[in-house]
Formats: structure tokens, C-alpha cells, sequence
């Protein structure tokens, strides 16, 4: 093997090039080289390099092509008339398109690429239109500096490229995927990410409100797309996908990446709260518990991933009704009424659990709606005051003014009721403040009376 080959080599493990990659690119400068210093005006080089003897093949090719017709010279004189033919011929091909018929491209014969049909036999009898004919040329003792030149700028530039391109091919097959990356740097409002081979762009509007992005920080990111520019491949990622959560759930839970346990669906609002909803046809496995983990150990993982973001684990199920009441959890239902045509269904709550179903701004509700893909509306349950009569009454004629008597009868008792224990009350505050009030009189008398007796020790 020549010190050429193993230099060849060597770029192609430091810039992870293919080897005929760059042998292609030694050959493209080599042909660029030779035209400068002794190509011609129609000829087509192309070269084969062969890097373990380090020489190479100069050939002028070109494909076979009908006989064109030759230009008519024009004598002295006839400029005008050839002129006026062309115009008729313009005209004629504007009135043919205006009439809805297409335009019959002329074909040019392009000297430098191609050679007619009768020329190229002359070369060869067997050729055919299509057929490319390589008239080899001598190969020359050395090159020029400026031919040396361009064919370093060639090889700079075609290796670029193809650098390029083999970043942004490897890239295109990650499109819509959750890679890992480290964070580079933040320049304005954009994120840089370090995704290895080439460096990742994380804009503001796919970041998540709230969270952190430190230099070093290793994060799992969403491939959103990946476009080609004059700089080179651009890459856009995403933190605020759907995507990431279920790659999390993936990876963290082995029930899941085996098929044990199926993740239906996921609604997500990034750097506050997700719900995923989990279904599994074995009855001797606990979709939720497998994802919790033990004492929420897998869950935590997942939970650290994602900020800090927080995770309601929902379980699956066919039945709308019962699916829509796992979805609004924590709150308790009380009635679910579904309309299967419109996809909709007005759920009912307790007072106290009204706040809770709805959630903080709508979150909770909104959240369920994406789940379960119906529109909920949340309803308080209207409370019911009972009244119990205190006899039958069978006259339906007089019952709803007999009833409003008894209810009114109730309420004067109540109040009659009220008003009794509220004197007894006030009676014994009365009471207490006598007994007080007693209770003081006698310790002045006392104190008087030792008063008295002293004074009368003193005296004798």
C-alpha cells in the first residue's frame, strides 16, 4: 500500500468520508488542473486516478446524439430576410401556445458533452446514440502552479461538500426521531446542541417555557426537520414534541419496549403537565404500576428527563365513559353522558370537585379532551333539598300549596328553635356574669375582715 493510499485513508477516518468519496474528489481536481493548463474549448475531461501507482487516465468523453442540422451560412446581404424568418417562426410558436398547444423545444447541440452520430463512427462503427465515447489524451509530465491551485481548491471545496452531504444524508434518515445531544452554546435566543457529527439548532418557540439549559448538559432532543443551505445542513430540533415523552417512556420502561404494556395515547403541555394513557391484555400485569415502578422509581427517572414536568399515568379502555372518567383523575365523577356522533360528552361533578376536574386555567380538562379525542364539558351537580312532610296529603289539587305551608311550618319551627336556644344561651352568660359578680363581693368582704383584724392586733 502507498504513502498515497494510506494518506487517503487517513481523511476518510477524520472526516468520516467514503474512500471512493475522495478518490472521485481527487479526480475531479486533477481534470480541473489539466483544463487549465492544457484543455481545450470543447473538450470534456475526465480522469481515473489510481492511488497506489498514483498515476492516471485523461480521457475527453462524450455521449453519441442524432445528426443535428448544420447552420446555413448566410451570405452578404441576406442578415435581414434570416432576421424576418425567425420572427415568423417566434410568432408562430406564441399563436400555437395561446391556442393551448405546446411549444416545441428546439434541441441544441451542445459540442462540449456530446458528438453527432456521424462523427462518432468515424471514431468507432459499432457506436450507438446513447453510447459514450472516451478518446484517451496524453497524460503530462507535471502541472503548472496555477494548475496545482485549483486542484488544491478543487479537492478543499469537493471534500467540503461531500461532508456535507453525507451529514445531512445520515441526518434525513433521523428526521421525526429523539436523539441525544449535549448543549454547546447559547447565541440570542437560539440553543446550539452538539449532536456529534454536526451541531443542532433548538429555537426559541420549541424550547420549553421555564427550563434551563446549561453548557454540558447532555438532553434528549426531537429531530423536527433537517434542511440543506449554502453553509451546509441545517438541523432544527424540538423539546416541546410528544415524542420525547413516549422515547422516554421507551427506554425507561422495559414493559413497554417489549410490547408487555401498549402507550395509547399522549396528551402533553411541555414544562408543566402530561397525561399518557397505558393498556395491557394481560391480566397478570399492572399497566400503571409498571410504569410508576417501585416506590415511583421508573416514574421519577421519567419525571427528572423532563424538567421537572409532571406525569399522569391513565389506564386505557374501550369504553368512552370509563376511558374519559381515568382521564379526568383525580377529580370523581358522578354521571358521564356521551353523544358517539359528535364525539362528545358532558361529564358532572360534585361542587367540590369542580375546581379539581377542571384544573388550574382549563389544564386538567384540556388535557383529557387531547387524550381521549372528545370534547368534555364539565357540569356542577345541582344540589336537591328534600323536604319531608309531616303527614300525607291526598288531595293533588292543594298538595303544592299544602307543601309550601309544611315548608313554611319547618322553617318558623327551625327558627322558633333557634330563637329558644339562643335565650338559654344568653341566660346563662347572664348567670355566669351574676356568679362573677358574687364571687368578687365575697373576696372584698374577706379582705376587709383581715383588714379590720389587723388593724385591732395593731391597736392593743
Amino acid at each position: 500500500m502507498s504513502d498515497l493510499s494510506n494518506a487517503i485513508k487517513q481523511i476518510c477516518e477524520e472526516k468520516g468520508l467514503s474512500y471512493d468519496a475522495v478518490i472521485t474528489t481527487i479526480e475531479s481536481a486533477l481534470a480541473a488542473a489539466y483544463r487549465k493548463d492544457f484543455g481545450e474549448k470543447n473538450q470534456n475531461i475526465k480522469v481515473i486516478f489510481d492511488p497506489e501507482s498514483a498515476k492516471s487516465k485523461i480521457y475527453d468523453s462524450k455521449i453519441v446524439v442524432e445528426d443535428m442540422p448544420e447552420e446555413v451560412e448566410v451570405a452578404d446581404g441576406d442578415e435581414e430576410k434570416v432576421e424576418e424568418k425567425k420572427e415568423f417562426i417566434k410568432m408562430d410558436n406564441r399563436l400555437k401556445t395561446a391556442e393551448g398547444t405546446e411549444e416545441i423545444e428546439e434541441r441544441k447541440f451542445n459540442p462540449k458533452t456530446e458528438i453527432q452520430l456521424t462523427d462518432a463512427k468515424l471514431i468507432k462503427k459499432s457506436v450507438k446514440i446513447g453510447d459514450e465515447i472516451k478518446m484517451k489524451l496524453e497524460e503530462p509530465d507535471e502541472y503548472g502552479r496555477m494548475a496545482a491551485q485549483t486542484a488544491k481548491q478543487v479537492i478543499i471545496q469537493k471534500l467540503r461538500e461531500a461532508e456535507r452531504d453525507m451529514v445531512f444524508n445520515e441526518f434525513k434518515t433521523k428526521e421525526k426521531e429523539v436523539i441525544a445531544g449535549v448543549i454547546q452554546r447559547r447565541e440570542g435566543r437560539i440553543v446550539l446542541i452538539d449532536l456529534g457529527k454536526a451541531i443542532g439548532v433548538l429555537p426559541q418557540d420549541e424550547q420549553v417555557p421555564g427550563e434551563r439549559y446549561n453548557p454540558g448538559d447532555r438532553i434528549k432532543v426531537y429531530v423536527k426537520e433537517v434542511n440543506i443551505t449554502p453553509k451546509g445542513p441545517e438541523i432544527v430540533l424540538s423539546r416541546i414534541s410528544d415524542e420525547i415523552l413516549r422515547k422516554v417512556f421507551y427506554l425507561e420502561i422495559p414493559e413497554i419496549s417489549n410490547g408487555l404494556v401498549e402507550l395509547k395515547s399522549i396528551a402533553r403541555e411541555p414544562g408543566s403537565r402530561s397525561k399518557v394513557a397505558v393498556w395491557t391484555d394481560s391480566e397478570n400485569v399492572d399497566p400503571i404500576g409498571s410504569c410508576v415502578g417501585q416506590r415511583g422509581a421508573r416514574i421519577q427517572t421519567i419525571i427528572s428527563e423532563l424538567g421537572g414536568e409532571k406525569v399522569d399515568i391513565i389506564e386505557y379502555s374501550d369504553e368512552p365513559i370509563k376511558f374519559i372518567s381515568n382521564a379526568l383523575s383525580p377529580a370523581k365523577i358522578v354521571d358521564i353522558r356521551v353523544n358517539s356522533d359528535e364525539k362528545k360528552a358532558v361529564v358532572t361533578v360534585s361542587g367540590d370537585q369542580l375546581s379539581l376536574a377542571i384544573g388550574k386555567g382549563g389544564q386538567n380538562v384540556r388535557l383529557a379532551a387531547r387524550l381521549t379525542g372528545w370534547k368534555i364539558d364539565i357540569m356542577e351537580k345541582k344540589s336537591e333539598t328534600v323536604v319531608k312532610p309531616t303527614e300525607e296529603v291526598a288531595v293533588e289539587k292543594n298538595g303544592a300549596r299544602i307543601k309550601d305551608e309544611v315548608q313554611t311550618g319547618e322553617v318558623k319551627e327551625e327558627k322558633e328553635l333557634g330563637e329558644k336556644a339562643e335565650k338559654k344561651v344568653g341566660e346563662k352568660k347572664v348567670g355566669r356574669k351574676k356568679k362573677e359578680k358574687e364571687e368578687k363581693k365575697a373576696e372584698i368582704k374577706e379582705e376587709e375582715i383581715e383588714d379590720e383584724k389587723k388593724a385591732e392586733e395593731t391597736a392593743s
